[in-house]
């Protein structure tokens, strides 16, 4: 619970294994033999049911408070948890302990007469209850006989009586979320599953700026042996496309415009020049990458990304893709115009001379820069979407100059990417180099899925990537262990499976990355294909955001199943 913002210190962080008592909110029943985790349908309110072994059952539900009021959106930074019994009288423990610097240094504690108030010396919660606060403070069992409520918000009195607040909190986020998706546009099939990767999404964003993070965690490991330990509280410019194509396909259009919003602002202040691959939600560009500790276990706790001071020639791309969604939707509130046609092509200028310069690519690698495929291709897609943007301003001549450095950075990239040895394209230029980034040339519209290079990759990929039912991101031997497998991967395999007509095969290959989520619907950004574990920061936005594209393209339609 990263606290008031996603990226920020948390005072809850159990999840990191510090070893200490502290940074914890646990409510635990006495004796407990069981326990059922869930949303509430269609709501971001988490509810838990749990039994002990003399037959007492209580309920906890949890949620933050999301409302519309007088017109306007509030979203206060508090978080409330309720507990009632459902049978018996349920003995339960309540550790509250809040901390600061992850985990290191527990908050100093005050009483008051119905709350309990941390402080650090800078940052002060308070937590307000109609529990005891001497048991909440002692952490010592009590029964619950009649409905409890827990409020997290900033040091300062509630505006109502707890129990009213509770309620009429409860009931407005319930409202809240039940009418954002009844306004969803959503396909007639995975309708569950694509509802729950909407509310994440939604979750993810940070409104105050439009910013969406890639995950709300740092430190979850990718992978056993502990090394990719990485903060992904913050913001992919490559993310950012796929976000705002996902949320648009919804019907989400307010969520696509702020975070569209979030790039023109980044476009204000950094202008044409370099910019980076990940920002953070304020556009933050220092995001010094340290080590807090090591977990004996699971290997570092890092704060930061050093992905920040690295080449990746992709962002242009992915900033004009994402933008130029505001120039042909007329469902946005404020179109894209000239003013934003002439920043984002600052952007391609940038892009055309970089289209075969080295850099650390798709995935980030640390190893030796290399001339990628996919980073090439999104500076086509930069020049392409630039033609298209100047065709819709009616701009002829801006249109035609575009295209015409479109058309040859298309010429250049097929020429160095086609292997004739290997009869398939490579994922770095002049190289022989599979990864599954190639899946999403089609995509952009650098080849057709029809073309006869195309289908000779795809079954390469297919031949070489393939481990059991899923898809590696590369080959083993790269750095790729089959056991964790990245998520993404799979579904752009489903959506690559779909446009060449095999259907069948898209749709079991799409089931079964479904039946890898978790019991609350969520993805992480790896899973292990063999015990069904997840891996990596969770839950991962840019899975959740392919659940959604890869079940519009593979649905049948509405009209077919009535």
């Amino acid at each position: 619970c990263c606290w008031p913002r996603p990226d920020d210190d948390p005072v809850f962080c159990e999840l990191l294994g510090r070893g200490t008592s502290c940074g914890r909110f646990s409510i635990s029943v006495v004796g407990q033999t069981s326990s059922e985790f869930h949303y509430r349908r269609n709501t971001a309110i988490a509810e838990a049911c749990v039994r002990d072994d003399r037959g007492n059952a209580l309920r906890v539900t949890t949620w933050a408070p999301k409302f519309i009021r007088h017109g306007r959106e509030h979203r206060p930074p508090m978080l409330i948890r309720k507990i009632e019994p459902i049978s018996g009288r349920p003995v339960v423990r309540v550790t509250l302990r809040p901390a600061s610097h992850f985990g290191e240094h527990p908050h100093a504690m005050q009483l008051g007469m119905h709350h309990v108030s941390f402080s650090d010396g800078g940052r002060s919660v308070r937590v307000t209850t109609d529990a005891s606060v001497s048991y909440l403070a002692e952490d010592r069992a009590f029964i619950v006989d009649r409905c409890m409520h827990f409020v997290l918000a900033e040091d300062g009195p509630l505006t109502a009586p707890i129990h009213q607040l509770g309620a009429d909190m409860f009931e407005a986020t319930e409202r809240y979320w039940t009418t954002w998706v009844r306004r969803l546009a959503i396909p007639y099939e995975w309708q569950a599953e694509v509802i729950r990767a909407a509310i994440t999404l939604q979750l993810c964003c940070f409104e105050d700026t439009g910013g969406m993070i890639s995950a709300p965690t740092t430190s979850i490991p990718a992978a056993p042996d502990g090394s990719q330990n990485w903060d992904y509280r913050y913001c992919w410019l490559r993310q950012a496309p796929h976000l705002v194509h996902a949320l648009s396909l919804l019907g989400a259009v307010d969520t696509a415009e702020s975070q569209i919003r979030f790039l023109e602002d980044l476009l204000v202040r950094e202008g044409a020049s370099r910019l980076q691959s990940v920002y953070g939600l304020s556009g933050e560009r220092d995001l010094q990458e340290r080590d807090l500790a090591r977990d004996a276990t699971w290997g570092p706790i890092r704060v930061g990304n050093q992905a920040h001071c690295q080449s990746q020639h992709d962002v242009y791309g992915s900033v004009i893709l994402a933008c130029s969604r505001a120039f042909h939707d007329e469902r946005f509130e404020r179109t894209g115009d000239a003013s934003l046609f002439e920043r984002l092509e600052a952007l391609g200028e940038r892009a055309v001379p970089l289209f075969d310069r080295r850099d650390a690519g798709p995935f980030e690698s640390r190893a030796k820069p290399r001339r990628y495929t996919h980073s090439a291709a999104m500076c086509w897609a930069a020049c392409d979407r630039l033609s298209r943007i100047a065709q819709r301003l009616s701009l002829t001549d801006r249109a035609g100059f575009w295209k015409k450095r479109a058309d040859f950075l298309r010429v250049q990239i097929l020429s160095h990417i086609w292997r004739e040895s290997r009869g398939c394209f490579s994922a770095v230029m002049d190289e022989d180099e599979i990864d599954a980034s190639l899946l999403l040339l089609p995509e952009l519209g650098l080849v057709s899925c029809r073309d006869p290079r195309w289908l000779a990759t795809l079954e390469v990929i297919g031949r070489e990537l393939r481990s059991g039912d899923f898809l590696m991101r590369a080959r083993p031997g790269s750095g790729e262990e089959p056991e964790q497998l990245y998520t993404l991967s799979s579904l752009w395999w489903a959506r690559a499976q779909a446009a060449v007509g095999r259907y069948d095969e898209a749709r079991e290959t799409f089931e079964k990355v479904l039946r890898g989520r978790n019991g609350l619907g969520l993805l992480s950004e790896r899973f292990d294909a063999r015990t069904g574990r997840l891996w990596g920061n969770f839950p991962h936005t840019a899975a959740m955001a392919a659940i959604i594209t890869t079940a519009a393209r593979l649905s049948c339609d509405w009209d077919a199943a009535a």
